[in-house]
């Protein structure tokens, strides 16, 4: 007997979220960002990507879709998840000292199309800390 969650369709869904994130990363590195880590846990809430624009530390919310029936990206970052982002990212902060002075802003990266090859819209500083 198979367990909940162990099926093709989830190995399928975290491979092909790994693809997207990677496409995301590589363009936003492409543009001068710099990964300081990825795939942070916490509970309540993960960190796609936290990077360095300069002297600043972004948070990257990466959402796919592969079509437009509900929504862009943007729209599925809802109020609840805009907290749990920032809850994240504070706790983040908390254990990483050297940042927590720096500044900070939250961005989002939609893709759609081919997870391989996506086509991505960077949104930067999408919602603040304080919107949350």
């Amino acid at each position: 007997m198979r367990r909940p969650g162990t099926g093709s369709g989830q190995v399928d869904r975290r491979a092909r979220g790994a693809q997207v994130e990677a496409a995301v990363r590589t363009r936003l590195e492409a543009a001068g960002l710099r990964t300081l880590d990825r795939n942070v846990g916490y509970r309540g809430g993960e960190l796609d990507l936290v990077m360095r624009d300069g002297a600043t530390v972004v948070f990257v919310e990466v959402r796919y879709r592969a079509g437009s029936a509900f929504g862009g990206g943007l729209a599925s970052v809802d109020a609840g998840k805009r907290r749990r982002l920032v809850r994240a990212a504070q706790l983040y902060l908390a254990g990483h000292p050297r940042l927590a002075d720096c500044p900070c802003r939250f961005d989002v990266a939609e893709a759609s199309g081919d997870p391989a090859a996506p086509s991505i819209r960077w949104l930067k500083d999408a919602f603040r800390a304080d919107d949350a």
